[in-house]
């Protein structure tokens, strides 16, 4: 396959800091991305409550946020570092900490905001599936926007590509001129479009549509996790793979069909289970 020259293409030189006050404080786009994700998330619950798809009052919206809050940094740390750092967390556990090296991943926030909502059901009384159902509807706007991050910082770039849109990332070979680097794909704003522009319309859709909210409660949820799989499927194709494969599999798609599967039995469960209310 031939490619066009790097030069044919744009150069990433996007600067992932805002703002810099010291030499280790700064303002990031990274950051901002899940400060722009938490507070749709939470304009979200504000509207659901006053357009009657969700009964959480404010002392419940307010637990609920500052939970899926911790839930998303601790899980999506733990996730990223277990999940595709692990030779290096055995090595050195402290790297745990240190997250002003970076390093975040979306199906270790998926376990952390599983646990949120476990803590929250048992302390107020809320029915798992039904309040699942809800907060699946959040997440995509914290995808999309921590996917235009990954582009600013110019990681998670995709495999080498010709196509006209391609992307040279001096970051894929440091130390090189750029003359002699390959243009890749953008996969981080294909992931942005999939996981977060597509995958909102959707679910979106779904909860404002469907009677699944009250007739099966879970479903929903169960059709988010299956969804974001195939989409986050997709995007891996154009991805170029930044830890070693599982089974001959990027570890995004191997997590990714674990997802999927999981997401089948909670539609499952959901069609079995009998109905229940929002609180049980």
């Amino acid at each position: 396959m031939s490619f066009l020259t790097p030069l044919a293409h744009w150069v990433h030189d996007l600067d992932p800091v805002l703002i810099q006050f010291t030499e280790t404080i700064a303002i990031r786009w990274y950051g901002l991305a899940y400060i722009a994700g938490f507070l749709v998330a939470l304009g979200l619950l504000v509207l659901y409550e006053r357009r009657g798809r969700s009964s959480l009052n404010r002392v419940e919206r307010e637990s609920l946020f500052i939970a899926l809050v911790i839930g998303v940094m601790a899980g999506g740390r733990f996730g990223y570092v277990l999940l595709y750092d692990t030779q290096r967390f055995f090595s050195d556990p402290l790297v745990l900490f240190r997250v002003w090296e970076g390093g975040m991943a979306s199906h270790g926030g998926f376990i952390g905001v599983a646990l949120a909502l476990a803590w929250f059901c048992r302390r107020y009384g809320w029915s798992y599936r039904a309040l699942g159902d809800i907060v699946v509807t959040l997440a995509p706007a914290g995808l999309f926007f921590g996917r235009i991050a990954n582009f600013i910082n110019g990681e998670l770039w995709g495999k080498v590509s010709d196509v006209p849109w391609a992307v040279v990332f001096p970051q894929s070979l440091p130390g090189y001129p750029v003359e002699s680097i390959a243009a890749r794909h953008p996969s981080q704003l294909y992931a942005a479009f999939l996981e977060g522009l597509v995958l909102f319309i959707f679910i979106q859709w779904r909860f404002w549509q469907s009677a699944n909210l009250t007739r099966y409660p879970g479903q929903i949820a169960g059709e988010f996790l299956v969804a974001y799989a195939g989409l986050r499927i997709i995007g891996e194709l154009f991805r170029e793979p930044d830890a070693s494969l599982i089974m001959g599999l990027s570890r995004g798609t191997f997590y990714s069909l674990l997802v999927a599967l999981i997401g089948v039995a909670v539609i499952l469960w959901a069609r079995k289970a009998p109905q229940s209310s929002e609180k049980s």
